[in-house]
């Protein structure tokens, strides 16, 4: 009778167990020391999440239960862009990215900002005069200067880490034929880096690009960083964007990119980090939000839910990346992923508008994906 009782009980505690990981509570036994993503990367990185609009203003509460259990860090997906800051010339709102600073500082997490220049969403008036014309490199150099050191100089000791440029470097290792790059050359990065330093020397300044197992824009990247060190210009980690699809890039490509990030001498970081199960209008599209694809329903074939072996798939896709980051966590001092749960995700509306995809490791409802407690698993083998 007591064993019956004892069976019942334990059958009770698991499941209440079960209830409780969906919610994002923490839940620790002897067999399972650490249930949260945080915990299983204490010591090695932190993992961090984009935060939106809608979490800046924590509208959600069970999406901000899951933040907070399960990341230490955070990063700004759209409000501390320059055309978000100072849309026009000298009218500076910071509204939104001090939300977003703020509940860094509540919660004592690691805070990055992103981005300080980028070509994407820049405003018009940072690269014309009144008639519309290109201003001179001169005018330029000095709009970013006020940009960068009135944007980080805000946020000095709060921020830890600036994307200081944003995809500059195209997948053939060519420079991106920006305004930015036009105007002023490639001095524009060094530039834009020596900016940021001097507005807040203590604060880690970083390279970002997505294709960065690409070995052409790997050879780019490279070269770009040497010329900086070479220049005695303070670059402290490259940012690797991690939107990743089922079958590429391939493991054995994105770990030649760490390495080679790696031995520059700066710390490698995985950003921007989602994994579309969908069907790429063409392999490898890069992550160029100026992509838009006419909608076709051949390309949006989940709109009810994964089928099983997709999700095998895609659970182990994200197994296979994390055992790599964990192999080289010395490397690698951050993985951030580019939202919260799956309805959060940019990659619903790019490079197809109006599509139903599945890319991070939380469901729409904030429950775990069944690969978020493997991943967990893995990086218990890596005590």
């Amino acid at each position: 009778m007591k064993n019956t009782k004892w069976n019942k009980l334990k059958k009770g505690i698991s499941l209440a167990a079960v209830v409780l990981i969906g919610l994002g509570c923490v839940v620790r036994s002897e067999k399972n020391p650490a249930i949260t993503l945080k915990d299983a990367f204490e010591g090695k990185f932190y993992i961090g999440a984009a935060m939106g609009r809608n979490h800046i203003h924590e509208t959600d509460a069970s999406t901000m239960e899951v933040l907070g259990t399960h990341f230490n860090s955070i990063v700004a997906e759209n409000v501390m862009k320059s055309g978000m800051l100072q849309a026009k010339e000298g009218e500076f709102n910071f509204s939104q990215a001090d939300k977003f600073v703020e509940y860094g500082k509540k919660n004592n997490l690691h805070v990055v900002g992103h981005t300080l220049i980028w070509h994407s969403q820049a405003p018009r008036w940072f690269f014309t005069d009144a008639e519309g014309k290109d201003v001179s490199p001169e005018v330029l150099a000095k709009r970013m200067e006020t940009h960068i050191k009135t944007v980080v100089g805000r946020y000095k000791g709060q921020v830890k880490g600036w994307d200081v440029v944003n995809e500059a470097i195209l997948d053939d290792g060519s420079w991106r034929k920006s305004k930015f790059f036009e105007i002023l050359g490639e001095d524009f990065i060094k530039l834009a880096f020596q900016y940021a330093h001097e507005a807040d020397p203590e604060a880690e300044l970083y390279y970002n690009d997505y294709s960065m197992a690409n070995s052409g824009k790997r050879a780019g990247v490279v070269k770009m960083v040497k010329d900086l060190q070479a220049q005695e210009i303070k670059i402290d980690g490259i940012g690797m964007q991690g939107h990743l699809g089922l079958e590429y890039p391939t493991i054995e490509e994105f770990e030649k990119s760490i390495l080679a990030y790696s031995d520059l001498g700066v710390t490698v970081m995985i950003t921007e980090m989602d994994l579309s199960v969908l069907p790429s209008p063409r392999r490898d599209m890069g992550a160029d939000v100026s992509t838009n694809v006419d909608y076709q329903q051949s390309l949006n074939p989940y709109t009810e839910g994964l089928p099983d072996d997709v999700q095998m798939k895609f659970n182990a896709r994200y197994l296979a990346f994390f055992k790599l980051f964990l192999d080289h966590h010395d490397k690698i001092s951050r993985v951030t992923l580019w939202g919260v749960n799956d309805g959060d995700s940019w990659k619903n509306g790019w490079p197809v508008r109006g599509r139903t995809d599945y890319p991070l490791l939380f469901n729409r409802d904030n429950s775990p994906k069944t690969v978020v407690n493997e991943i967990i698993q893995l990086a218990a083998k890596y005590e």
